[in-house]
């Protein structure tokens, strides 16, 4: 294999970086359904990684590893997505939880409490609280659903975006969503923190917040809903 510059990338480059492919496949396992195989992730992340190593450009900036886990955690999701067990009714309702949660802060200037989106709704509190569990349950909730990680973040490194105001809609994209995490409540953000920055899972972030797993799965849902209506301009 070689890179665009037709420099020869050795196998030795993939083969050390293949336990990273196992170590992502294994954290985003812990997180999923129990009919997703990791033989599944593991092999749509070893072509991400391929892909990694063809595109790569250290005079990008980044790290090979760095570049390497954006690639291989986007093929992963990607194949998850292709592959989308998740029943409409549940994308249909999460977008109701957002489009609720949109309304109440457009129209009161503060977030919306739990109970505020259930009455918004005209339902009970239980079955908010079932809606956020379904969600949480049945998806990979993470940021690259919103764009952090995908694609735009993959061609920021790679060269392969849209060109320069392809790059000033993706810096200023990231700027919103660093933006909306900031002013999460206090408890959904701490929550992101322990997730993605110190890679706990639900049951260890319980037992920190002193809650229920159930309970933090519900907070962790309820913030991406909430970024998802603070940054409704640039989702669609």
């Amino acid at each position: 294999m070689y890179t665009a510059k037709g420099e020869l990338i050795t196998d030795d480059l993939v083969t050390r970086h293949a336990p990273l492919v196992k170590r992502i496949a294994y954290h985003l396992l812990g997180r999923l359904p129990a009919s997703v195989m990791v033989d599944d992730l593991i092999q749509a992340g070893m072509i991400g990684l391929l892909d990694a190593a063809r595109q790569y450009d250290e005079t990008q900036g980044a790290s090979f590893e760095t570049y390497a886990s954006i690639r291989i955690r986007g093929a992963m999701l990607d194949e998850l997505r292709r592959n989308d067990w998740v029943p409409k009714s549940v994308h249909r309702r999460a977008r109701d939880v957002a489009d609720a949660i949109h309304q109440i802060e457009m129209r009161t200037g503060r977030d919306a409490a739990d109970q505020d989106v259930a009455r918004e709704m005209g339902i009970s509190l239980k079955e908010y609280h079932q809606i956020l569990q379904d969600s949480i349950n049945g998806k990979v909730l993470s940021l690259e659903d919103l764009g952090i990680e995908d694609g735009r973040g993959a061609d920021a490194f790679s060269g392969e975006g849209a060109g320069p105001l392809g790059d000033v809609q993706n810096e200023k994209f990231v700027s919103s969503l660093v933006a909306a995490i900031d002013n999460l409540p206090e408890r959904e953000r701490l929550i992101l923190g322990l997730y993605y920055d110190e890679e706990l899972n639900l049951k260890e972030i319980g037992e920190i917040l002193g809650v229920s797993e159930s309970r933090v799965s519900q907070l962790m849902s309820q913030a991406h809903m909430r970024l998802r209506a603070r940054l409704g301009d640039w989702l669609g």
